[in-house]
Order: structure tokens, then C-alpha cells, then sequence
């Protein structure tokens, strides 16, 4: 078996097969941040288009600043599941993309077609910035594309095992925050539905290792990715530049308030 190459090109290659694989998280329309960001050495930046401050132009500025430091993958969390956004994402040279509010295996069979060109898909052809990065061979483009669709309702919950087993879907992802109201929660981090949190977290993942797929979470910081690897994802993200920014300012404001001696 040949061995994967590493790099951007060999992203997709390197996540469908189990490869730990680890991301940062962008919300923030800062191009330079951003490729500062990707030198650090993540595995790929995902660019948040759902909820993030990022419009088109933004998308495009941010991955031609990914690209320009070559090490690391660009990814897009699209706006929604739509051909339309997902081959927007794609046509800027995205190599993964993202799927939120996946809710039965006939929305991941849409992902996937909106991810692939004819005849597996229904990707339009047009890309604009891909051709360049990812390719215009509409095959190869196919395999170098990972789709990963996120697991945060209760719907998509009860239907997992389905939509793990749609062929072309690379992996599910879990949305921590809409998957703990989904099962209950009266906030995104409230810890009453702690066991049934973390008993939803289990059956995404069974459901992914049953078909053969790879399982990703949203982390909020290195340490708490560090565990989901131990726990058997391969795929985390680190979030996000514009909480870290926040934390950062905090303590650097603590410091120097901090009195003489203490």
C-alpha cells in the first residue's frame, strides 16, 4: 500500500483513514490572522460560515492565506446543507467541508452529492480557485473533497446509525452545544443532562466505528480535543481565534493589575 502523502493534498486521504487529525477554528474576517494561524502546524483551519463573521470574500481572503503557508488543510463549516454554499466552499478551494443540522440519511445523501461532481454526485462544475489547488479533474477532485456532517439534533441523534452508513460520507461530527439541547439542556453547557450528553456522544461514535467512518468533535480548547482523541475520535477542532482572543486580552489585563509581590 502506498503510503499517503502528507500536506493539504493528502488531507482527505490521511482523515478517511483514522489518521489524528486535528484543526483550529476560525469565526473571525482576519486574512492575516488566519494564515498566521495555519503555520502553526493543525492538520487543517476551518472557516466558520454557519456562525462565524465570515461572508464570501472573507472565505476566499482566508483561504488563499491558508494556502499561502502550505502546510495545513482549509475547510469551510458551510452556511447550511445546500448545493449552493457547499459548492461555493468547494469552488474557493476548500478541501472539506462541514454539514450542520443533518438530520436523516436523505440529508447526508445531499451533502454527499453536493460534495461530488457527476455521475457519483451533483456538484456543479465551476471551480473558480479549486482548479488551482485541489484540481480540475473532476475525479480527482472527488477524492481529495472530505465531507463530514454534523450531529446535533435530536433527530439526527435517533437516526445516526443511518446517516453514518450513506456511502461518500466521510465522517459525523458532533455539534456539542446543539446536541446538549437537544438532549435537554437548558443552555449549551448545562451540565443537568451530563448523562445524557455523554451517552449521545457514545452512540455518534459507535455509530461511526459500525460503518467504517471516522468520528470528529468541537473542542473548546487542546486539553479537552486531548481527551476526545483518547476517547476514540480522530477528528477534533480546537475553538475558536475569537474566544482565544478574548482569553488572551483577560489574562494579559490580570497580569498587569495583578499587585507588586503577589
Amino acid at each position: 500500500m502506498s503510503e499517503i502523502s502528507t500536506g493539504p493534498a493528502g488531507f482527505a486521504a490521511r482523515l478517511r483513514a483514522g489518521h489524528r487529525t486535528v484543526g483550529y477554528w476560525v469565526v473571525c474576517d482576519n486574512a492575516l490572522a488566519t494564515e498566521r494561524i495555519a503555520g502553526v502546524g493543525y492538520d487543517y483551519v476551518c472557516l466558520d460560515a454557519q456562525h462565524g463573521l465570515v461572508d464570501h470574500r472573507a472565505l476566499l481572503a482566508a483561504m488563499t492565506a491558508i494556502d499561502a503557508r502550505g502546510t495545513a488543510a482549509g475547510m469551510v463549516r458551510v452556511q447550511a446543507n445546500h448545493p449552493f454554499w457547499i459548492g461555493q466552499a468547494l469552488d474557493a478551494g476548500a478541501r472539506g467541508v462541514i454539514v450542520p443540522m443533518v438530520d436523516t440519511a436523505t440529508d447526508a445523501e445531499a451533502a454527499v452529492a453536493a460534495c461530488r461532481y457527476p455521475p457519483v454526485g451533483q456538484r456543479s462544475y465551476g471551480p473558480m480557485r479549486a482548479g488551482l489547488r485541489v484540481g480540475p479533474k473532476p475525479a480527482e477532485s472527488d477524492a481529495e473533497i472530505a465531507c463530514l456532517v454534523m450531529i446535533e439534533t435530536a433527530e439526527g441523534l435517533r437516526n445516526v446509525a443511518e446517516i453514518a452508513a450513506v456511502p461518500g460520507i466521510d465522517g459525523v461530527y458532533i455539534g456539542p452545544s446543539d446536541l446538549r439541547l437537544a438532549v435537554g439542556g437548558s443552555t449549551s453547557t448545562d451540565p443537568a443532562v451530563d448523562a445524557e450528553f455523554d451517552a449521545a456522544v457514545r452512540t455518534v461514535l459507535s455509530a461511526a466505528r459500525s460503518a467504517g467512518i471516522v468520528a470528529g468533535y468541537h473542542c473548546p480548547d487542546g486539553a479537552s480535543a486531548a481527551r476526545r482523541l483518547a476517547a476514540g475520535f480522530t477528528v477534533v477542532s480546537v475553538a475558536s481565534d475569537l474566544v482565544h482572543i478574548e482569553q488572551a486580552a483577560r489574562g494579559h489585563l490580570a497580569d498587569a493589575l495583578r499587585p507588586p509581590g503577589s
